[in-house]
């Protein structure tokens, strides 16, 4: 017998007024306080996410100066409308002078702020996924991810080549699928990709055709990773516009690895206890982080100087990198000419990768160890994937 209106409504108050009926309120109130300014304050909170979100990654993607949302001045010679809704401006100098919201490629502060909030929600739901999956957070993990995050930097790289072809030569990845290439977005591409492959491994483990999941879940990353700069290799040799600089992956390579094995030398000495939590992970997760902050100084401040061919360094794109390469430029010609303007992101980034190996000590990794590797799954891929991407942008001179 089904139960009457009444007797739902029994049930759910008798629900409620139970002990564990504070997550569903909880729920409950979450659900509310979010929907509910979305729906009766929608058409603000769309523009606004569309400002500083969504009307970003379409600028990026279009490779324009910035897109405009609400002008419908395509009767002016500087844009061009793309789809119902937007406009694309080409000239930079002209952005200020459009009416309606305007976004410019690349990131905000009120983005960053956003996009490291949904990065706090989808760890745990990855972690949560994980669990059902029944793939333990341990070490193995963690070097069998590595090549995805190689991969993911020079797949950014992708989108970075077709992004400037010059006249007489066909993008091979246009408007709008480079959306898929372009951060933040790429990350999550990277995201499915990863799952899909895990997914294929543990399949593969259970089928008994590997021994263990992680050696298809690397032989998997290593092949994709080989196809991406095999693709990057062909472009070398077939559009003028891209290069070859070794010598630029030649000093960040070892400038990284100068700098991380005396730091790892440092703080490993006789008496010290900071890396017995994060073990070997610890090296990677200097390393990793070490390679950002160098590749972005290589290629901001020496770029031009070390190949003699480029035709300008490269700009920074995060406003947190612009805002320490300003504070970098503040000091005097002497300092600047020498040692450049960028060196303030690198010394940034060394002090947050030794403050992660020291928060994470043994009791951290013993208390919560599949937390613990989670988090430093994610601090190695933001310090690796723009590593790579940034270092072979200067290579490839794009």
């Amino acid at each position: 017998m089904k139960p009457t209106e009444d007797g739902k409504l029994k049930l759910l108050a008798i629900k409620l007024r139970n002990s564990g009926s504070w997550s569903v309120r909880f729920k409950i109130a979450l659900v509310a306080i979010v929907l509910m300014p979305c729906i009766i304050f929608r058409g603000a909170i769309y523009d606004a996410f569309w400002h500083y979100f969504w009307g970003p990654i379409l600028a990026d993607a279009t490779g324009s100066a910035c897109a405009v949302k609400g002008a419908y001045t395509t009767s002016w010679k500087y844009g061009y409308e793309l789809v119902r809704g937007f406009e694309v401006v080409q000239y930079g100098d002209m952005c200020s002078r459009v009416e309606g919201i305007v976004a410019y490629p690349g990131y905000t502060y009120i983005s960053e702020i956003g996009y490291a909030l949904i990065l706090v929600l989808l760890l745990f739901v990855v972690a949560k996924m994980l669990s059902r999956m029944r793939i333990g957070l341990d070490k193995k993990l963690v070097f069998s991810l590595i090549p995805y995050m190689l991969f993911g930097g020079a797949l950014r790289v992708v989108e970075d080549a077709n992004d400037i072809v010059p006249v007489g030569i066909e993008a091979t990845i246009g408007y709008p699928l480079n959306i898929l290439l372009i951060s933040p977005v790429i990350y999550g591409t990277m995201f499915l990709a990863t799952i899909v492959a895990i997914l294929v491994s543990v399949k593969l483990e259970r089928m008994e055709i590997v021994d263990r999941y992680e050696q298809a879940l690397v032989a998997i990353g290593v092949t994709l990773l080989g196809v991406i700069l095999g693709y990057l290799g062909w472009l070398v040799f077939s559009w003028p516009h891209v290069y070859l600089y070794l010598e630029i992956a030649l000093v960040v390579l070892v400038m990284t690895t100068i700098v991380t094995v005396f730091l790892w030398w440092a703080i490993n000495r006789e008496g010290n206890t900071i890396t017995e939590g994060v073990g070997d992970i610890g090296i990677v997760v200097l390393w990793s982080q070490i390679l950002d902050g160098v590749a972005n100084v290589v290629g901001i401040d020496w770029a031009y100087k070390l190949t003699r061919g480029m035709q300008q360094n490269l700009v920074p794109k995060h406003p947190i990198n612009r805002g320490l390469v300003e504070i970098g430029s503040q000091f005097p010609d002497w300092v600047t000419n020498v040692i450049g303007t960028a060196w303030p992101f690198l010394v940034v980034k060394i002090g947050a990768a030794l403050l992660v190996i020291y928060i994470f000590d043994k009791e951290a990794m013993e208390e919560n160890p599949s937390w613990t590797i989670l988090l430093l799954i994610v601090i190695i891929a933001v310090g690796l994937g723009p590593g790579i991407r940034d270092m072979l942008r200067a290579i490839l001179g794009i």
